[in-house]
């Protein structure tokens, strides 16, 4: 009866931790909206949105919405472009800036890092950007999360 007892606790304890970190990549980004986007132009993003899992191999899930606390981002006005990279490469200098906020944000849940690869070069992805062009300010700010190894 012991045995049996420790081998029922074994698996229990090995089901737990193979399910504590999901092994799925998220890919999540905040923008800043338009404000002058109709609503017929915000029905489309999010029907379109929430097609994409069923367009893009490996994409298992989407998430879309305002955010809890907008993100304050600078952007920094250069005269040129020779400017810029000689800022960048020195990491120091002086220009203008203006704060834009994101406030609204996607996720999306990739089975892993190869469908996430291949979405970015999909046509239903290009598709999906005319339509998430309509309703966001150029720029966001851009990240993945990588599975727990």
């Amino acid at each position: 009866m012991n045995r049996l007892a420790t081998c029922i606790a074994g698996l229990a304890l090995f089901a737990a931790v193979s399910l504590a970190a999901e092994k799925t990549m998220m890919h999540c980004f905040a923008f800043t909206p338009i404000e002058s986007a109709s609503e017929a132009e915000w029905s489309a993003f999010h029907r379109a949105t929430d097609e994409l899992p069923n367009k893009i191999t490996g994409l298992k899930r989407v998430w879309y919405g305002k955010l809890a606390r907008p993100l304050p981002q600078n952007q920094l006005k250069f005269a040129d472009p020779e400017t810029r990279k000689k800022m960048l490469a020195d990491k120091k200098g002086s220009t203008e800036f203006t704060v834009v906020e994101r406030k609204n944000g996607v996720c999306m849940e990739f089975a892993n890092q190869a469908a996430f690869d291949a979405y970015g070069k999909s046509e239903p992805h290009k598709a999906w950007v005319s339509v998430y062009e309509k309703v966001r300010v150029p720029g966001t700010t851009t990240y993945q999360i990588l599975p727990n190894q």
